[in-house]
């Protein structure tokens, strides 16, 4: 679809903005005008499917997805840019004091200058309207993965920027790039992917189990990864500063900072469902049995936990016919697996 090549870029663990051709083959065979993507991540699905003329249900568990996917789905904000480059032209600020983000996370993720430029970045769109502050986080979001190793959170690992040595991985010409270049590049792309939709978008911060699907014709899963050696995907570690932006409240942050690990993580750190290999299969059982009639899709992997099979009998059991779409081999940025193949289940 024409419009999805202007899909904003995004360095995102495991967001399928490649595979939407594939997705949109699939979504096209099936007849539905109401989906519901409760596992929305980075929206780039559910920015197809609102490219696709869909009435849009959207949600995560994490505020942060919810709020870069409900700022990729707004109607356009002609202001948006020119309050953008105010703000930015008046950072640094002379005479600041250090703010939460450079007292709390010193020498783990960022330098102490570019900390500081992201507590006041943060302070300036603080009192910006709700619509237009969450475009504001979602470009700082999209640059702070970009200046990352790895583009996660998951390790204190500033050193790997820093280090004077010959490299044969990462993109230091993005890691030393100020955090206002590349701001101004993902906004433009933001503001370059929006458009007007007639039907309905409804974008929110709640977990699968919380999200009633009983008016879905479609629900599409994209769940954490669980791979058969068992070692979860679990997205609050991997992004937990980003997380914490979201909270807008410094002082909750701070409660629920893990003090004990040195990249400082959240409370809830390990505890989903979906990042221990003991209890996915019944996670999976339940979001599938809630979706009563609605066509259900899933992106999957053939080495997955639970298995193929074992979720084509779910499908089955929940009274579905089930399809599996084999895409063949498809490797994500910084996986050394090589032998799993990309699949989708489809169950009618």
């Amino acid at each position: 679809m024409k419009r999805c090549e202007l899909l904003p870029s995004t360095r995102y663990l495991g967001s399928k903005r490649k595979l939407l051709a594939a997705l949109e083959h699939v979504f096209s065979d099936i007849s539905f005008e109401r989906a519901f993507d409760p596992f929305c991540g980075s929206g780039s699905v559910s920015y197809l499917l609102k490219c696709m003329g869909k009435e849009v249900h959207a949600s995560d568990v994490l505020q942060w997805n919810a709020t870069c996917t409900g700022a990729l789905l707004a109607s356009p904000d002609e202001a948006f840019l020119p309050a953008l480059e105010m703000v930015l032209q008046q950072i640094p600020g002379e005479g600041t004091s250090p703010g939460f983000i450079e007292n709390t996370f010193d020498g783990l993720f960022f330098t102490r200058d570019e900390n500081r430029f992201i507590d006041q970045y943060i302070a300036a769109v603080s009192g910006w309207p709700a619509a237009r502050k969450r475009s504001a986080y979602h470009v700082l979001f999209q640059a702070a993965l970009a200046k990352r190793p790895y583009n996660l959170f998951h390790r204190a690992n500033l050193y790997m920027r820093q280090r004077q040595v010959k490299r044969s991985f990462g993109n230091k010409t993005t890691w030393d790039t100020p955090f206002a270049v590349l701001l101004r590049r993902y906004a433009t792309e933001l503001t370059s992917a929006r458009f007007a939709s007639e039907q309905p978008v409804h974008v929110g911060r709640m977990d699968v189990d919380e999200v009633d699907f009983s008016t879905a014709d479609l629900v599409y899963l994209d769940p954490p990864y669980m791979p058969q050696k068992g070692m979860g995907v679990d997205y609050l570690d991997y992004y937990h500063l980003l997380e914490g932006i979201s909270l807008e409240d410094n002082d909750l942050w701070q409660q629920r900072i893990l003090h004990r690990y040195r990249h400082m993580p959240l409370m809830g750190r390990g505890q989903s469902p979906w990042c221990r290999a003991t209890e996915v299969s019944a996670a999976f059982r339940r979001v599938i049995g809630k979706c009563g009639d609605a066509a259900v899709v899933i992106s999957y992997r053939s080495d997955g936990i639970p298995a193929v099979d074992e979720l084509v009998a779910m499908l089955t059991y929940f009274g579905k016919r089930v399809t599996v779409v084999d895409l063949g081999k498809y490797t994500y940025a910084l996986s050394r697996n090589t032998k799993s193949r990309e699949v989708i289940l489809v169950g009618q």
